[in-house]
């Protein structure tokens, strides 16, 4: 039998968009864009190529179909297949004895949230864990520096609209890659561009849109903060400021102006690896082009002065003036805060006094703890060996014998390759989801589009199971999904009645609001904080810059964006095949080596064997290998996380992948 489901993509992507599934015999034969008026203005009629081919994802030869449990030793991948009975007594028997042994909060939960709705994450996991009194995880992998950063001068106002890019007269894109991370972004800049508009990229590649730039500024990796406050104070010091639109919606501005006075130009073009004239033509078509939007993406944040680098780069928006009309303004998480006072959380069960462990430094909390070990891991919506940094410390975690460590994921990853347990997961297309989008002004709800394949089960069936085992359920727990919907509603009953005939509905201004006009910062008085106390409260000071990273291992700065292929890691397992690691051709040349080489790659905390891909589109001194590798993509197993450091940004506790150094050789 055919049939066509409606279901919403909660991957992470700023997109979310709304599929059509065709289904025949309880099998997806076809995934592809939704036609028809239930979609949010981002979309419009098309879908990324991994999302269309998500039927090889979903029933692949990956798949994991029922649970399994380990034989051989860890890190081998042998397992034998047993009952979810057998299974499930098997996990909650070890954490209870855990828990009488060591205490509670030596179970950590591994979770991260980019490809997680309201109902997969923070739901029943959370009234599982917290019940039980497990350690808490600290997400700060993604967004945690630039949150900090966005919440400190902005309350978390919510950005631009991204279609409302086609009104923009000038684009600057810093730090993001929209055909890579955002691709229903990419045709409002194309019908800008077609329509006159400028277009300046700042990274250190050339991305697409940086090859069709007017403008392309490629700094050093971690010297965002320079270059963003040395054309803040060019903007000051040549009149191009908005001074009456910082005089009505800003506060802390000559403490903003003074630490932007302390990088002239010639400093800030030093210190940023920029030219003088390049930063000069910035300010001057930032000034007196209008509207402008500023795209801020995700790869600001991964240094040391991530935190505070993103906050000077969204800061200039305010000091030339740039909102309160259509194309202006600018966007991170864009619709995330439109949300406030409409949304609440799945599970009211309060957080315990107990550990918190910040999971970019999970090989430390595994191999170097601070008081009682972790003595087991409860892994899910996450893989860490694929995606944490300083992966060889995680690995020499999860090789401790006296680590007990669970894994639920739909497919056979790295990290499950090293699970006691490996449970099977449902993928989003086989349980229902509620979903909050990042990139679009949208709150998307759906039911399974197929049976769960194989003997998968969801989070939530899964940590309600837990927890009757461990005797954690109580008489008037409601434990249905419907209920933990009802519990993250607080829309009105006409707004309610949308959601359930469309599957998807905007939050109270609307699907394309406009910055200063519909909504205003989140702060007490509605007004821009350019000299927040949080800021005075760090060791190094507001407005202060790391200049090198406390890493060793050579004169490269790798970097590790993400790649169309993947959504983070997932999907990895789709591909093989080598993964090069790309340099610029003159690095390349001075040590010697050719196109297609092999090369090992290392600095102090690891080593990458891989071939080598010369590249002119890298700037000088950057080395390029993709975020979300499997240890298959290289030649001995080790992606560009074994050489990423897990020390932490200097907002938010944030992961510093870009301050990786290496070095580079013939192998």
């Amino acid at each position: 039998m055919v049939e066509n489901k409606r279901v919403a993509c909660p991957l992470d992507c700023p997109d979310t968009c709304v599929l059509d599934v065709t289904v025949e015999d309880g099998k997806v034969v076809r995934v592809d864009s939704a036609r028809d008026g239930a979609l949010h203005p981002l979309q419009q009629g098309f879908i990324c190529g991994k999302v269309r081919r998500i039927a090889r994802h979903v029933h692949g030869e990956h798949r994991v179909r029922t649970p399994l449990v380990r034989v051989g030793q860890k890190g081998e991948g042998r397992f034998e297949p047993v009952s979810w009975d057998r299974a499930l007594d098997r996990v909650a028997g070890r954490y209870r004895q855990i828990a009488r042994d060591h205490g509670p909060d030596a179970l950590l939960p591994v979770c991260y949230g980019g490809s997680n709705g309201l109902l997969t994450q923070d739901a029943a996991d959370a009234l599982f864990l917290r019940r039980f009194g497990a350690a808490q995880a600290e997400r700060t992998l993604c967004a945690a520096p630039s949150g900090a950063a966005q919440e400190a001068l902005y309350g978390r106002m919510a950005g631009f609209a991204m279609p409302d890019l086609v009104h923009s007269r000038l684009i600057v894109l810093w730090g993001v890659n929209p055909h890579a991370t955002s691709i229903h972004t990419v045709p409002f800049i194309e019908r800008a561009l077609d329509n006159g508009a400028r277009l300046i990229v700042v990274d250190p590649r050339a991305t697409p849109f940086a090859r069709r730039a007017d403008l392309h500024l490629a700094p050093q990796p971690g010297a965002d903060l320079p270059l963003a406050l040395g054309i803040a104070n060019l903007l000051f010091e040549r009149a191009l400021a908005d001074l009456e639109f910082l005089a009505q919606h800003a506060r802390g501005v000559d403490a903003f102006r003074d630490a932007a006075a302390r990088w002239p130009l010639a400093r800030a073009a030093t210190a940023s690896g920029v030219a003088a004239r390049d930063i000069e033509q910035f300010a001057e078509l930032f000034s007196t082009i209008r509207p402008a939007a500023l795209r801020c993406g995700w790869g600001v944040e991964r240094s040391r002065s991530g935190g505070m680098g993103t906050a000077a780069v969204i800061a200039l928006p305010a000091v030339a003036g740039h909102f309160g009309t259509r194309g202006a303004g600018f966007a991170m998480s864009a619709g995330s805060g439109a949300w406030r006072g409409q949304l609440a959380s799945a599970c009211d069960e309060p957080v315990g006094k107990v550990r918190s462990v910040n999971l970019a430094r999970l090989g430390a909390a595994l191999t170097e703890p601070e008081g009682t070990p972790i003595r087991a891991l409860h892994v899910y919506n996450a893989n860490p060996l694929a995606t944490f940094p300083n992966q060889e410390r995680i690995r020499a975690g999860l090789l401790r014998e006296d680590l007990f460590t669970v894994v639920h994921d739909a497919v056979m990853t790295d990290t499950a390759r090293y699970a006691d347990v490996v449970l099977p997961a449902t993928t989003f297309l086989e349980h229902r989801e509620l979903h909050r989008s990042y990139g679009a002004f949208a709150l998307v709800h759906h039911e399974p589009a197929i049976p769960p394949v194989g003997e998968a089960r969801s989070n939530h069936s899964v940590f309600l199971e837990l927890a009757r085992r461990l005797d954690l359920l109580r008489p008037d727990d409601a434990v249905d999904e419907r209920d933990f919907v009802e519990r993250v509603l607080r829309l009105r009953p006409a707004r309610l009645q949308e959601l359930e005939r469309t599957g998807m509905v905007a939050p109270d201004c609307g699907f394309t609001p406009v910055p200063f006009v519909d909504f205003f910062p989140a702060t007490p008085d509605r007004r821009i904080d350019l000299d927040p106390a949080a800021f005075h409260a760090i060791a190094a000071g507001a407005w202060s810059w790391i200049a090198e990273p406390p890493t060793p291992g050579g004169p490269l700065a790798l970097i590790s964006p993400a790649i169309a292929r993947t959504t983070s890691s997932t999907f990895g397992q789709l591909f093989d095949g080598d993964v090069p690691l790309a340099l610029h051709p003159d690095d390349a040349a001075a040590r010697g080596l050719v196109d297609g080489q092999a090369v090992r790659v290392w600095n102090t905390l690891g080593e990458v064997h891989a071939r080598l891909h010369v590249d002119a589109d890298l700037r000088r001194g950057v080395a390029y290998m993709p975020k979300g590798l499997w240890a298959k993509h290289t030649a001995n197993g080790r992606t560009a996380n074994a050489l990423a450091p897990d020390h932490l940004a200097d907002l938010g506790g944030g992961a510093c992948f870009n301050d990786a150094r290496i070095e580079v050789a013939a192998r």
